[in-house]
């Protein structure tokens, strides 16, 4: 007997077009994979600006342990390759800030990597003026980025907020959100228990807030599309659902109601089934259950 086919989403959203910027590869799929894969196979143009290739940042699993910036400073230019999966499992457009490599991760706060002349976190007109000629080509509707603190106060969320509001302003987009997590939420979905060799977060370790302005629930197949643009980020992000690949040859699994994954530090994180948005500026959101794109005109 043939299995029922999953019938298309509506195509509702064409004719809408959304810019979110981030800061590092895996950012876009970390926090705003699921908005990302939804608008786009609702038929609405997604283009997700890169403001640097996260050069700084350490790698999971043995394989590719020596591409680090304190060695052959090689994971910039891999993680182009990671990205490019990320954002094809999405279904959407990217294209870094300037061109690939034209900002340096700038590292975590007080970091040496901020000295240098490349660092994103000393870009500044320079920044922004990229930043709205990519709007002024795309006439968004949405910008998506970070808040005022970006999120869990990387130097380069915070300053890919700070370019990301002077670029939407400057050109006049109608509305720009910014991505949070609820803390409540984030704590309710923990496991029992963590994988071998990772641990669970203490209390407050993660970031979150108390409200948000619209909540986002992702069916199957846009949480399907977030976890494997996750997946695809693997010198960065560890999926625990028991599968291995090249990079990352380990398992591991958490057993719970989400699938879960670490970062380098392995403190477990949930990959959750709904993302949530507060308002930064623009369009008034009047009806959550409108989506990011509700109010807006066409």
């Amino acid at each position: 007997m043939r299995q029922p086919q999953p019938q298309p989403r509506p195509r509702d959203l064409a004719g809408y077009r959304a810019v979110f910027v981030h800061a590092h590869p895996d950012d876009e799929a970390i926090t705003t994979g699921g908005a990302i894969a939804d608008l786009s196979a609702r038929g609405a143009d997604v283009l997700v600006v890169t403001c640097t290739l996260g050069e700084e940042g350490e790698v999971i699993g043995e394989t590719y342990q020596h591409l680090v910036a304190g060695e052959a400073d090689q994971l910039g230019g891999f993680r182009i390759g990671e990205l490019g999966a990320s954002i094809s499992n999405m279904r959407a457009r990217g294209e870094f800030l300037g061109g690939a490599g034209r900002f340096r991760d700038s590292g975590m706060a007080g970091s040496p990597a901020s000295r240098n002349p490349r660092a994103f976190t000393n870009a500044g007109p320079e920044a922004v003026e990229l930043l709205a000629d990519i709007l002024r080509r795309e006439r968004p509707h949405l910008v998506v980025t970070y808040g005022p603190d970006g999120g869990y106060g990387h130097p380069d969320h915070i300053h890919a907020h700070k370019i990301a509001h002077a670029a939407a302003e400057q050109v006049g987009v109608p509305r720009i959100l910014w991505a949070v997590r609820l803390a409540e939420e984030t704590a309710a979905l923990m496991p029992v228990s963590a994988p071998d060799g990772w641990r669970l977060p203490a209390d407050g370790e993660l970031d979150g807030v108390a409200r948000s302005d619209i909540r986002l629930e992702l069916d199957d197949a846009a949480y399907s599309a977030k976890i494997e643009a996750m997946r695809a980020h693997a010198t960065q992000l560890w999926i625990a659902d028991g599968r291995v690949s090249a990079t990352n040859p380990h398992g591991a699994l958490a057993e719970g109601p989400v699938v879960y994954y670490a970062l380098s530090n392995l403190i477990v994180q949930p990959i959750q089934r709904v993302e949530h948005y507060q308002l930064g500026a623009g369009v008034p959101v009047t009806d959550p259950s409108d989506g990011l794109l509700g109010g807006i005109e066409r």
